[in-house]
């Protein structure tokens, strides 16, 4: 298999914006590793009279009306996924969540299985339910019967970034923290992993 044969779909949900930027780096990461990727974002449920409460939000999903809607094409076309999501109460936002669902069919048919997995989030506090939320990913990847993929401390950056099980962004308590550079390295070294693991399954085609 040549470099740029490995697919990477990039789906993520961002209601302001962080996931988004991260979605991004991993997305270009993949793409300057020699792969094709796909960067989709879940639809938005929210009401709308819940999203005008949050200037950020609507100025967010505005700024973002053109990066397509994911579907399950998207899905059976990769060789390797990244989720991305908020945490929401230590778990997957619901708009993600309610994406992934719809899978069930795909997975019924094995279509699913062998891919390889990653996942990425952030959240307001360090210990604000970051790590369960990537871990509520993987436990569904357990089921699909894919191959989790997480960056462990394979790269020295995630000494730095700390989670191992991906990469998270902490946005604290007062004025949003906006994306910098610790993360974005621990995005663009989740990016080159899942590509190169990516690549390995497809070549193996197990």
């Amino acid at each position: 298999m040549e470099n740029n044969d490995v697919n990477i779909a990039v789906i993520y949900y961002s209601s302001t914006g962080t996931i988004y930027r991260i979605a991004q780096e991993i997305a270009e990461s993949a793409e300057k590793a020699g792969a094709q990727v796909r960067l989709r974002k879940a639809a938005e449920l929210a009401p709308r009279a819940a999203i005008d409460t949050k200037p950020a939000w609507a100025a967010h999903l505005a700024e973002t009306h053109d990066v397509p809607v994911v579907s399950a094409d998207d899905v059976t076309w990769a060789d390797g996924i990244a989720f991305g999501t908020p945490s929401r109460f230590g778990n997957v936002a619901a708009q993600l969540k309610q994406f992934i669902d719809t899978l069930g069919p795909l997975w019924v048919q094995g279509r699913l299985a062998d891919k390889a997995y990653t996942a990425f989030t952030s959240g307001t506090t360090i210990h604000g339910g970051m790590e369960t939320t990537l871990v509520a990913i993987y436990n569904m990847i357990y089921h699909f019967g894919g191959i989790v993929v997480p960056p462990g401390y394979s790269d020295p950056v995630k000494l730095v970034d700390g989670n191992p099980y991906g990469t998270s962004h902490v946005l604290g308590t007062a004025a949003p923290i906006p994306v910098g550079e610790v993360t974005l390295q621990a995005a663009r070294a989740q990016a080159n992993r899942l590509v190169r693991l990516a690549r390995a399954v497809s070549v193996h085609d197990l």
